[in-house]
């Protein structure tokens, strides 16, 4: 069975980077973060595998490497 990814708004992925709006922003500019999608002229919605698996890179070397 197929999994399904979960959209999740800026406030869950702040609390899952424990990063801010603005460096969240910031490195998604420099392509060092995921990018957010735009679903309306005020909703920014981010892949919360996407999210999460940065997050994952970040704490164990091994799957920053599998990232490239």
């Amino acid at each position: 069975m197929a999994q399904t990814d979960t959209a999740i708004r800026l406030p869950e992925v702040r609390k899952r980077t424990g990063l801010g709006k603005t460096e969240i922003y910031r490195l998604a500019k420099l392509g060092e973060f995921p990018a957010p999608r735009r679903i309306s002229h005020k909703v920014s919605i981010w892949s919360g595998s996407a999210v999460d698996l940065w997050v994952a890179s970040k704490l164990d070397p091994e799957v920053a490497d599998l990232l490239g």
